[in-house]
């Protein structure tokens, strides 16, 4: 066994390999942790980052980057809370997908008619996003105590969140895209080599404003999962939700150089991410090492991709 298979296994499976070591650390530590409510607490919680996660992994293996979803995020759950408030609380999280749509197709605009790189035109709309926010609530928060809009964060289903049931359909739906159509055919080969992409007449500009566009549809629907879940809308909703995400990504194994990745592997690193958090709770262990711990993965999980392209 050479060590290029091992690296390659483990590039591959090292996200999985730490989920199974930390849940059966977890377990023998705590008798609170492997408990079908715990789980499905995990889960629920972190469902509006995991649908993120989703669509940032089609950003990253087309080559780019968006660091504005957690601002889109914000834009989205204040809008839905105002909609809620002044119009219907139905139409308010059903607009709230289409609001983050809109401002994922202005990043993919920018981006490919500027041909500004993804990584310095999003930290600015981030910012524009972030004071629409909170130009939308005057600086105020909006609360919103109706049941007709607190369902989709708080209701279940067969003792399961109908945030859970969301989450499922849009993994399956991210992975039927990048794996099972030619828009995602499109995405790896852009990902993997740009410029043979468009000598082979791929529209390179239109599958990246698509994956721009539908990141900001997940960070639409995230939005109004939070906002739905808390009855409040807040322009600081979000905050730091776009590293975290980029993160999960990159611990799930997908190249930040583009060209290669899956659905699964983001989902696993937020699962990841989130079994962190969930255990150093559990323990009440200090805070600074949850961080420690957390940024030592991050850091081999980009040295294992490193030699991926």
């Amino acid at each position: 066994m050479n060590i290029d298979y091992i690296l390659n296994f483990l590039r591959n499976y090292a996200v999985l390999i730490l989920i199974v070591l930390l849940m059966i650390v977890l377990t023998l530590s705590s008798n609170a942790f492997l408990t079908p409510r715990n789980l499905l607490n995990i889960l629920n919680q972190n469902a509006p980052l995991a649908i993120i996660a989703c669509a940032l992994t089609m950003v990253i293996i087309v080559g780019g980057f968006d660091l504005s979803t957690a601002s889109i995020f914000a834009v989205a759950s204040v809008s839905a809370a105002w909609i809620a408030i002044n119009i219907n609380p139905y139409i308010a999280l059903a607009t709230a997908p289409f609001i983050g749509i809109t401002l994922g197709y202005v990043n993919g605009i920018i981006i490919t008619s500027l041909k500004v790189h993804s990584f310095l035109s999003t930290i600015a709309t981030s910012l524009v996003f972030r004071g629409l926010a909170i130009l939308i609530t005057g600086g105020f928060l909006i609360p919103v105590r109706m049941k007709e809009f607190t369902w989709l964060g708080r209701e279940k289903i067969f003792e399961v969140h109908v945030a859970v049931f969301v989450l499922i359909f849009f993994i399956i739906l991210s992975t039927f895209i990048l794996n099972r159509t030619t828009i995602g055919r499109y995405i790896f080969a852009i990902g993997g080599n740009e410029d043979a992409a468009i000598l082979s007449g791929i529209k390179v500009n239109w599958i990246k404003i698509f994956a721009f566009s539908f990141c900001g549809f997940a960070a639409g629907i995230g939005g109004a999962i939070q906002v739905s879940r808390i009855s409040m809308g807040t322009s600081q909703a979000g905050l730091g939700m776009e590293l975290q995400a980029i993160a999960a990504v990159i611990l799930g194994g997908t190249s930040i150089y583009g060209g290669s990745g899956a659905v699964w592997r983001s989902v696993a690193g937020v699962m990841l991410l989130a079994l962190i958090n969930n255990g150093f709770n559990i323990l009440n262990a200090d805070p600074f090492y949850k961080d420690l711990t957390t940024g030592i993965i991050i850091i081999a999980a980009v040295a294992l991709t490193s030699g991926k392209k």
